[in-house]
């Protein structure tokens, strides 16, 4: 076998595995009001955020939750509040998982936090940008911990471009919230 069929075929398999998910990790399809995006989320890698966020899922919680902070080249943030802006009852916090090495990069699911490094519960957020450069990777502890990856966009980035180029403005003390609700209708696990 030559070097170049040798190169095409390695060329192949990686294009091929990049695309699609891995036997052990869950897929599920979040519906928008302005469109599908596909998420493989990282079993390996965040098992405690990827079962919290399965119950959630399961539980039927995100059904009529907003993406309620939006800023466009950094994130979309959803998963925790209804229309007019009210907030949703939640399950207690889970151990941060920033530490597992998977960086903030454009296109994958973290945890949302306050500033209390183990207070994530139901708010997630995709990365818009590559966010490892702002300090959102883990990188020490307290504040500097991060906030754990657990997923990542396979399809409908398009989507997340679109909801993160819509207008926002100020709204029951929240900044960077759509004028116009952007509403999370179902997440389905595949």
């Amino acid at each position: 076998m030559s070097f170049r069929a040798v190169i095409i075929g390695v060329a192949l398999v990686m294009t091929l595995g990049t695309g699609t998910a891995s036997a052990q990790n869950p897929v599920v399809v979040m519906e928008t009001s302005l469109g599908s995006i596909t998420i493989e989320l990282d079993q390996e890698n965040a098992p405690i955020s990827v079962g919290n966020f399965l119950q959630y899922a399961n539980d039927g919680f995100y059904e009529g939750t907003l993406f309620h902070r939006v800023i466009p080249g950094f994130m979309i943030q959803g998963g925790g509040f209804t229309s007019g802006m009210s907030q949703k009852p939640v399950r207690a916090p889970i151990k941060n998982e920033a530490d597992n090495g998977v960086s903030n990069a454009r296109g994958t699911l973290a945890m949302a936090r306050t500033n209390v490094v183990d207070s994530a519960t139901a708010q997630f957020f995709i990365n818009h940008g590559e966010n490892n450069a702002r300090s959102l990777d883990h990188s020490g502890p307290g504040a500097a911990f991060g906030y754990a990856v657990f997923g990542r966009v396979t399809e409908g980035m398009d989507i997340v471009d679109k909801i993160a180029s819509v207008a926002t403005t100020r709204r029951e003390g929240h900044g960077d919230v759509p004028v116009e609700d952007v509403t999370i209708n179902s997440i389905t696990v595949q």
